[in-house]
Protein backbone atom coordinates (compact mmCIF):
# COMPACT_ATOMS: atom_id res chain seq x y z
CA UNK A 1 0.00 0.00 0.00
CA UNK A 2 0.71 3.83 -0.69
CA UNK A 3 0.71 4.30 3.40
CA UNK A 4 3.73 6.58 5.26
CA UNK A 5 4.51 7.15 8.60
CA UNK A 6 4.79 10.60 10.63
CA UNK A 7 6.20 10.35 13.90
CA UNK A 8 5.79 14.16 15.71
CA UNK A 9 8.77 14.47 18.19
CA UNK A 10 9.61 18.31 17.91
CA UNK A 11 7.83 18.81 21.39
CA UNK A 12 9.64 21.49 24.12
CA UNK A 13 8.43 18.44 26.61
CA UNK A 14 8.35 21.68 29.27
CA UNK A 15 5.36 19.77 31.39
CA UNK A 16 8.07 16.63 32.03
CA UNK A 17 11.44 17.45 32.41
CA UNK A 18 13.45 20.72 31.67
CA UNK A 19 16.86 19.06 31.01
CA UNK A 20 15.69 15.97 28.71
CA UNK A 21 12.82 16.10 26.03
CA UNK A 22 11.06 13.02 26.75
CA UNK A 23 10.60 11.24 23.43
CA UNK A 24 15.23 10.75 24.12
CA UNK A 25 14.09 9.57 27.86
CA UNK A 26 14.58 5.94 28.17
CA UNK A 27 11.27 3.97 28.29
CA UNK A 28 10.80 0.15 28.54
CA UNK A 29 14.78 -0.50 27.95
CA UNK A 30 15.16 2.13 24.75
CA UNK A 31 14.30 5.81 24.01
CA UNK A 32 10.45 6.75 23.92
CA UNK A 33 10.61 7.86 19.80
CA UNK A 34 11.85 4.06 19.26
CA UNK A 35 9.28 2.59 20.30
CA UNK A 36 7.08 4.14 17.58
CA UNK A 37 9.73 3.95 15.09
CA UNK A 38 10.29 -0.14 15.85
CA UNK A 39 6.83 -0.69 15.82
CA UNK A 40 5.88 1.61 12.44
CA UNK A 41 9.04 -0.33 10.45
CA UNK A 42 8.04 -3.66 11.97
CA UNK A 43 3.98 -3.56 10.96
CA UNK A 44 5.61 -3.22 7.23
CA UNK A 45 2.91 -1.24 6.06
CA UNK A 46 4.97 2.27 5.34
CA UNK A 47 7.27 2.79 1.98
CA UNK A 48 8.59 5.61 4.36
CA UNK A 49 9.10 7.16 8.04
CA UNK A 50 9.26 10.76 8.64
CA UNK A 51 10.07 11.90 11.77
CA UNK A 52 9.70 15.21 12.55
CA UNK A 53 12.32 16.84 15.23
CA UNK A 54 14.16 19.26 17.01
CA UNK A 55 16.84 17.16 18.19
CA UNK A 56 18.07 15.64 14.55
CA UNK A 57 22.16 15.24 14.95
CA UNK A 58 21.15 12.92 17.67
CA UNK A 59 19.06 10.89 15.80
CA UNK A 60 21.01 10.48 13.05
CA UNK A 61 23.44 9.56 14.92
CA UNK A 62 21.30 6.41 15.48
CA UNK A 63 21.57 5.00 11.56
CA UNK A 64 18.14 4.05 11.22
CA UNK A 65 16.50 2.31 8.47
CA UNK A 66 16.86 3.55 5.21
CA UNK A 67 13.11 4.08 4.93
CA UNK A 68 13.14 6.34 7.49
CA UNK A 69 13.62 10.41 7.19
CA UNK A 70 14.64 12.80 9.87
CA UNK A 71 13.59 16.63 9.22
CA UNK A 72 13.80 19.55 11.83
CA UNK A 73 10.08 20.91 13.60
CA UNK A 74 8.14 23.92 13.75
CA UNK A 75 7.40 25.85 16.91
CA UNK A 76 4.02 24.78 17.22
CA UNK A 77 2.69 20.56 16.35
CA UNK A 78 0.64 21.88 13.40
CA UNK A 79 3.42 23.10 12.34
CA UNK A 80 5.95 20.17 12.58
CA UNK A 81 2.80 18.30 10.89
CA UNK A 82 2.31 20.17 8.06
CA UNK A 83 6.13 20.70 7.80
CA UNK A 84 6.47 16.60 7.01
CA UNK A 85 3.14 16.94 4.91
CA UNK A 86 5.38 19.26 2.33
CA UNK A 87 8.10 17.07 2.10
CA UNK A 88 6.29 14.13 1.56
CA UNK A 89 4.20 15.49 -1.57
CA UNK A 90 6.59 14.64 -3.90
CA UNK A 91 5.84 11.16 -2.94
CA UNK A 92 2.57 11.00 -4.08
CA UNK A 93 1.47 9.13 -1.30
CA UNK A 94 -2.67 7.47 -1.08
CA UNK A 95 -2.24 7.27 2.34
CA UNK A 96 -0.96 9.43 5.51
CA UNK A 97 -0.65 8.32 9.17
CA UNK A 98 0.20 10.57 11.89
CA UNK A 99 1.55 9.63 15.47
CA UNK A 100 2.53 11.22 18.17
CA UNK A 101 6.04 10.41 19.64
CA UNK A 102 4.93 10.89 23.32
CA UNK A 103 2.27 7.39 22.73
CA UNK A 104 4.76 4.60 22.78
CA UNK A 105 2.33 2.14 23.83
CA UNK A 106 0.18 1.79 20.65
CA UNK A 107 0.10 -1.75 19.23
CA UNK A 108 0.63 -2.95 15.01
CA UNK A 109 -2.67 -4.29 15.56
CA UNK A 110 -4.04 -0.77 16.24
CA UNK A 111 -1.98 -0.01 12.73
CA UNK A 112 -3.36 -2.11 10.42
CA UNK A 113 -6.96 -1.91 11.93
CA UNK A 114 -6.22 1.78 10.79
CA UNK A 115 -4.90 0.52 7.25
CA UNK A 116 -7.91 -1.79 7.15
CA UNK A 117 -10.76 1.52 7.65
CA UNK A 118 -9.07 3.31 5.35
CA UNK A 119 -9.68 1.21 2.07
CA UNK A 120 -13.31 2.86 2.94
CA UNK A 121 -12.65 6.38 4.51
CA UNK A 122 -10.79 9.21 4.00
CA UNK A 123 -10.01 9.75 7.90
CA UNK A 124 -9.75 7.30 10.40
CA UNK A 125 -9.21 8.07 13.94
CA UNK A 126 -9.05 5.99 17.04
CA UNK A 127 -11.03 6.53 20.38
CA UNK A 128 -11.43 5.61 24.08
CA UNK A 129 -13.91 6.53 26.29
CA UNK A 130 -13.34 8.81 29.27
CA UNK A 131 -13.79 7.04 32.78
CA UNK A 132 -13.75 10.17 34.62
CA UNK A 133 -16.81 12.45 34.69
CA UNK A 134 -16.17 15.78 32.69
CA UNK A 135 -17.30 19.18 32.98
CA UNK A 136 -17.22 21.66 30.27
CA UNK A 137 -17.35 25.80 30.77
CA UNK A 138 -18.65 28.56 28.50
CA UNK A 139 -17.89 32.05 30.61
CA UNK A 140 -18.83 31.30 34.05
CA UNK A 141 -21.18 28.73 33.77
CA UNK A 142 -19.82 25.32 33.71
CA UNK A 143 -21.85 22.27 32.25
CA UNK A 144 -21.84 18.44 32.92
CA UNK A 145 -21.14 16.21 29.39
CA UNK A 146 -22.59 13.02 29.44
CA UNK A 147 -20.21 10.28 29.42
CA UNK A 148 -21.67 7.67 27.27
CA UNK A 149 -21.13 10.57 24.41
CA UNK A 150 -17.94 11.68 25.20
CA UNK A 151 -14.74 10.03 23.99
CA UNK A 152 -10.95 10.68 24.11
CA UNK A 153 -8.90 10.59 20.30
CA UNK A 154 -5.59 9.34 19.99
CA UNK A 155 -2.92 8.91 17.68
CA UNK A 156 -1.79 7.04 15.03
CA UNK A 157 -4.50 8.99 13.31
CA UNK A 158 -4.87 8.10 9.43
CA UNK A 159 -5.78 10.29 6.58
CA UNK A 160 -6.02 10.24 2.94
CA UNK A 161 -3.08 12.31 1.71
CA UNK A 162 -4.92 14.89 -0.33
CA UNK A 163 -7.80 16.00 2.06
CA UNK A 164 -5.06 16.21 4.70
CA UNK A 165 -2.66 18.20 2.67
CA UNK A 166 -5.71 20.69 1.64
CA UNK A 167 -6.68 21.02 4.90
CA UNK A 168 -3.80 21.71 7.06
CA UNK A 169 -2.11 23.97 4.11
CA UNK A 170 -5.22 26.48 4.55
CA UNK A 171 -5.25 26.01 8.37
CA UNK A 172 -4.23 29.79 10.29
CA UNK A 173 -4.71 28.07 13.58
CA UNK A 174 -2.54 25.81 15.80
CA UNK A 175 -4.81 22.66 16.55
CA UNK A 176 -4.09 20.10 18.76
CA UNK A 177 -4.54 17.18 16.43
CA UNK A 178 -5.12 16.38 12.54
CA UNK A 179 -8.35 15.08 13.29
CA UNK A 180 -9.58 18.56 14.33
CA UNK A 181 -9.53 20.00 11.09
CA UNK A 182 -11.76 17.31 9.47
CA UNK A 183 -14.10 18.45 12.28
CA UNK A 184 -13.99 21.92 11.40
CA UNK A 185 -15.12 21.54 7.90
CA UNK A 186 -17.45 18.95 9.01
CA UNK A 187 -16.15 15.74 7.20
CA UNK A 188 -16.86 12.50 8.24
CA UNK A 189 -14.25 10.64 10.17
CA UNK A 190 -14.55 6.87 10.74
CA UNK A 191 -13.89 6.83 14.76
CA UNK A 192 -12.53 2.95 15.53
CA UNK A 193 -11.59 1.60 19.15
CA UNK A 194 -8.33 2.76 20.41
CA UNK A 195 -6.34 1.18 22.87
CA UNK A 196 -6.39 2.04 26.81
CA UNK A 197 -2.44 1.38 27.09
CA UNK A 198 -2.43 3.90 24.45
CA UNK A 199 -1.56 6.76 27.00
CA UNK A 200 0.62 9.77 26.58
CA UNK A 201 3.64 10.45 28.33
CA UNK A 202 3.13 14.49 29.52
CA UNK A 203 4.58 14.02 32.59
CA UNK A 204 7.50 12.17 34.11
CA UNK A 205 5.17 10.43 36.70
CA UNK A 206 4.17 8.87 33.62
CA UNK A 207 6.17 6.47 33.52
CA UNK A 208 7.71 6.52 36.45
CA UNK A 209 8.18 2.98 36.98
CA UNK A 210 8.43 1.33 40.22
CA UNK A 211 11.68 -0.14 41.06
CA UNK A 212 11.96 -4.22 40.43
CA UNK A 213 14.71 -5.84 42.83
CA UNK A 214 15.79 -8.99 43.10
CA UNK A 215 16.97 -11.44 46.60
CA UNK A 216 18.82 -15.11 46.49
CA UNK A 217 18.60 -17.15 49.71
CA UNK A 218 20.05 -20.58 49.97
CA UNK A 219 20.05 -23.08 53.36
CA UNK A 220 21.71 -26.07 53.75
CA UNK A 221 21.19 -28.92 57.21
CA UNK A 222 22.00 -31.95 57.72
CA UNK A 223 19.58 -34.63 57.90
CA UNK A 224 19.11 -36.71 61.38
CA UNK A 225 17.16 -40.19 62.09
CA UNK A 226 13.63 -39.39 64.64
CA UNK A 227 12.99 -35.65 63.89
CA UNK A 228 10.27 -34.39 62.27
CA UNK A 229 10.98 -33.16 58.54
CA UNK A 230 9.14 -29.47 57.98
CA UNK A 231 9.61 -27.72 54.23
CA UNK A 232 7.40 -25.24 53.72
CA UNK A 233 5.85 -24.99 56.65
CA UNK A 234 4.56 -28.24 56.43
CA UNK A 235 5.36 -31.79 57.90
CA UNK A 236 6.70 -34.05 55.45
CA UNK A 237 6.31 -38.39 56.52
CA UNK A 238 9.87 -39.02 56.31
CA UNK A 239 12.53 -41.45 58.38
CA UNK A 240 14.73 -38.02 58.96
CA UNK A 241 14.24 -34.16 60.06
CA UNK A 242 16.76 -31.62 59.66
CA UNK A 243 19.50 -30.34 62.19
CA UNK A 244 19.23 -26.94 63.13
CA UNK A 245 18.86 -24.50 65.76
CA UNK A 246 15.77 -24.14 64.96
CA UNK A 247 13.31 -27.02 63.29
CA UNK A 248 15.85 -26.53 60.21
CA UNK A 249 12.92 -25.81 57.17
CA UNK A 250 15.74 -24.46 54.87
CA UNK A 251 12.71 -23.63 52.38
CA UNK A 252 11.12 -20.90 54.77
CA UNK A 253 14.57 -19.89 55.98
CA UNK A 254 15.81 -19.19 52.17
CA UNK A 255 12.91 -17.91 51.94
CA UNK A 256 13.19 -15.45 54.10
CA UNK A 257 17.17 -14.80 53.30
CA UNK A 258 15.77 -14.10 49.71
CA UNK A 259 13.50 -11.29 50.90
CA UNK A 260 15.83 -9.81 53.24
CA UNK A 261 18.24 -9.89 50.27
CA UNK A 262 16.51 -7.91 47.80
CA UNK A 263 15.04 -5.70 50.95
CA UNK A 264 19.20 -5.26 51.91
CA UNK A 265 18.65 -5.67 55.42
CA UNK A 266 21.38 -8.49 55.72
CA UNK A 267 20.27 -12.05 56.40
CA UNK A 268 18.25 -14.15 58.53
CA UNK A 269 20.85 -14.72 61.79
CA UNK A 270 20.71 -11.24 61.99
CA UNK A 271 16.99 -11.43 63.34
CA UNK A 272 17.60 -15.10 64.59
CA UNK A 273 20.51 -15.90 65.91
CA UNK A 274 21.16 -18.66 67.93
CA UNK A 275 20.22 -17.94 70.99
CA UNK A 276 17.53 -19.55 74.01
CA UNK A 277 14.80 -17.54 72.31
CA UNK A 278 14.95 -18.81 69.13
CA UNK A 279 15.53 -22.57 70.31
CA UNK A 280 13.22 -24.88 68.33
CA UNK A 281 11.58 -22.21 67.26
CA UNK A 282 8.98 -23.59 64.19
CA UNK A 283 10.04 -21.39 60.69
CA UNK A 284 6.19 -19.59 59.96
CA UNK A 285 7.02 -18.17 63.43
CA UNK A 286 10.61 -16.45 61.69
CA UNK A 287 8.37 -15.85 58.43
CA UNK A 288 5.74 -13.74 59.81
CA UNK A 289 7.75 -10.58 61.36
CA UNK A 290 9.66 -10.66 58.69
CA UNK A 291 6.19 -10.48 55.94
CA UNK A 292 4.98 -7.54 58.41
CA UNK A 293 7.81 -5.52 57.71
CA UNK A 294 7.75 -6.47 53.72
CA UNK A 295 4.24 -5.38 53.44
CA UNK A 296 4.47 -2.24 55.70
CA UNK A 297 6.90 -1.08 53.09
CA UNK A 298 4.83 -1.05 50.28
CA UNK A 299 6.34 -3.70 48.45
CA UNK A 300 4.64 -5.98 46.29
CA UNK A 301 6.49 -10.01 45.24
CA UNK A 302 6.17 -10.46 41.67
CA UNK A 303 7.89 -13.61 41.47
CA UNK A 304 9.16 -16.56 43.93
CA UNK A 305 11.24 -19.53 42.42
CA UNK A 306 12.12 -22.27 44.55
CA UNK A 307 15.02 -24.83 44.34
CA UNK A 308 14.73 -27.80 46.63
CA UNK A 309 17.95 -29.83 46.50
CA UNK A 310 17.44 -33.45 47.59
CA UNK A 311 17.10 -37.03 46.76
CA UNK A 312 14.27 -37.81 48.67
CA UNK A 313 12.00 -37.20 49.83
CA UNK A 314 10.51 -36.68 46.27
CA UNK A 315 8.87 -32.93 45.25
CA UNK A 316 6.89 -33.98 42.66
CA UNK A 317 5.12 -35.93 45.51
CA UNK A 318 4.06 -32.58 48.07
CA UNK A 319 4.67 -29.97 45.55
CA UNK A 320 1.11 -28.71 45.87
CA UNK A 321 1.10 -28.87 49.72
CA UNK A 322 3.66 -26.68 49.89
CA UNK A 323 2.90 -24.66 47.64
CA UNK A 324 -0.38 -23.78 49.51
CA UNK A 325 1.29 -24.12 52.76
CA UNK A 326 3.96 -20.88 51.57
CA UNK A 327 0.41 -18.64 49.96
CA UNK A 328 -0.71 -18.93 53.34
CA UNK A 329 1.94 -18.02 54.98
CA UNK A 330 2.87 -15.33 53.13
CA UNK A 331 -0.62 -14.09 51.89
CA UNK A 332 1.12 -14.75 47.92
CA UNK A 333 -1.07 -15.70 45.36
CA UNK A 334 -0.34 -19.68 44.57
CA UNK A 335 0.32 -18.59 40.52
CA UNK A 336 3.43 -16.47 42.13
CA UNK A 337 5.53 -19.33 43.82
CA UNK A 338 7.24 -21.79 41.58
CA UNK A 339 8.74 -25.02 42.98
CA UNK A 340 11.07 -27.29 41.54
CA UNK A 341 13.19 -30.53 43.19
CA UNK A 342 16.43 -30.93 42.12
CA UNK A 343 19.26 -33.71 42.39
CA UNK A 344 22.80 -34.17 42.95
CA UNK A 345 23.18 -37.46 41.05
CA UNK A 346 24.21 -39.14 44.56
CA UNK A 347 27.27 -36.72 44.49
CA UNK A 348 28.21 -35.25 48.81
CA UNK A 349 26.16 -35.29 51.50
CA UNK A 350 22.84 -34.10 49.54
CA UNK A 351 23.69 -37.06 47.25
CA UNK A 352 23.69 -39.79 50.17
CA UNK A 353 20.38 -38.25 51.81
CA UNK A 354 22.50 -36.85 54.60
CA UNK A 355 21.38 -33.40 53.99
CA UNK A 356 19.35 -31.24 52.39
CA UNK A 357 19.56 -28.04 50.93
CA UNK A 358 17.82 -24.86 49.22
CA UNK A 359 17.85 -22.04 47.22
CA UNK A 360 15.73 -18.95 46.26
CA UNK A 361 14.99 -16.10 44.20
CA UNK A 362 12.79 -13.36 44.88
CA UNK A 363 11.65 -10.30 42.76
CA UNK A 364 9.86 -7.39 44.54
CA UNK A 365 8.52 -3.84 42.98
CA UNK A 366 8.72 -1.05 45.50
CA UNK A 367 5.48 1.33 44.98
CA UNK A 368 4.79 4.68 46.12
Amino acid sequence: MNNYFVILAAGKSSRFNKKKHKQLYIYKNKEIIDHSIDKSLNSKLFKKIVIVTNNPKHLKKKKYHKSIKIISGGRERSDSSLLALKYLKRFKPKNVFIHDAARPNFSIKLLKNLAKSLKKNIAVVPTINSIDAIKYKIKNQIFNLNRENSFLTQTPQAFRFEYLFELAVKQKNKVNDEATLFVEKNYKIKFIPGEVKNNKITYFNDINIPKTYFGLGFDLHRLIRNKKLYLGGIRIPFHSGLKGHSDGDVIIHAIIDSILGALRKKDIGTYFPNTKKYQNIRSPKMLKPIMDSFNRSNFSINNLDINLICEQPKVSKYRDKIINSISKLMNLDKSLINLKGKTVEKLGLIGKEKAIACEVIISITKHD
